[in-house]
């Protein structure tokens, strides 16, 4: 398997950035780490070797790039100006940093990018924001709730990292990029550890239903724990499914 490690400037970020890149060609998929933020995490728990066939056949290009989460949502230390300020830099490093890079060397636009608990609501995120340059996002055992990480702080710049609070506003030119441009797919299971996560991935789905987002609630069994055990299979089935639906409509 090809795999390829990046240690590169940002100039959003203000120092280089760690990034793996897995498979040589195919759909690119942007994995978005979890609370650790490393970019060896998906590597780490077997997630990369759970799509090993579909990287070894072209199918699947996998770029992990590490977050700054211990700077934002998991820094307690920190005010919640400043955390949720380095989280909008972050933001800018994906769209106008990594984006275009991804685009450069793959010569494709249609990236899909996925993500697991905190790393689903940076996912989940990157679509609503910037529907032009995510077309599809699957968000596994999310929390949605930005405020849940700032002690229940609130402010403008919060609301607009909080899927849970301004998905309900959606509306004008912009609710109708989204329903043109992406789709989510928000998945949970309901086992040890998934109860927050269920509840606000069901919260969400309802926001969604109501502005007329187009979703998909993916809601796995009572057996399906808050782990990358579960998150393999998760992103797998996600994964391959959408190539199999792209070979489908080709046929």
């Amino acid at each position: 398997m090809h795999a390829r490690h990046d240690w590169f400037p940002s100039a959003a970020m203000g120092r280089n950035m760690h990034m793996w890149t897995y498979g040589y060609a195919g759909r690119p998929v942007l994995g978005i780490p979890t609370a650790g933020g490393y970019a060896h995490e998906w590597q780490m728990h077997g997630a990369v070797e759970a799509l090993q066939d579909v990287l070894d056949a072209g199918l699947v290009r996998l770029y992990v790039p590490e977050t700054n989460v211990a700077e934002t949502w998991t820094n307690y230390d920190r005010s919640p100006r400043i955390r949720v300020r380095r989280h909008a830099a972050y933001e800018q490093f994906v769209t106008e940093e990594l984006v275009p890079r991804i685009h450069h060397e793959t010569g494709r636009r249609d990236i899909l990018t996925l993500g697991a608990s905190v790393g689903a609501m940076y996912a989940v995120n990157f679509a609503l924001k910037y529907p032009h340059l995510f077309p599809q996002v699957v968000g596994l055992s999310g929390r949605y709730e930005a405020r849940f990480f700032l002690n229940g702080h609130d402010d403008e710049d919060v609301y607009y990292s909080n899927p849970l609070a301004y998905a309900w506003n959606l509306n004008g030119e912009h609710i109708e990029r989204i329903r043109r441009l992406t789709h989510v797919t928000l998945v949970c299971g309901q086992g040890n550890f998934e109860g927050n996560c269920l509840a606000e991935t069901r919260k969400l789905a309802l926001a969604f239903k109501e502005s007329g987002v187009p979703y998909w609630a993916d809601i796995w069994g009572t057996d399906v724990a808050h782990d990358w055990h579960w998150w393999r299979r998760q992103l797998r089935f996600h994964i391959v499914s959408r190539l199999n639906n792209v070979r489908a409509r080709a046929a």
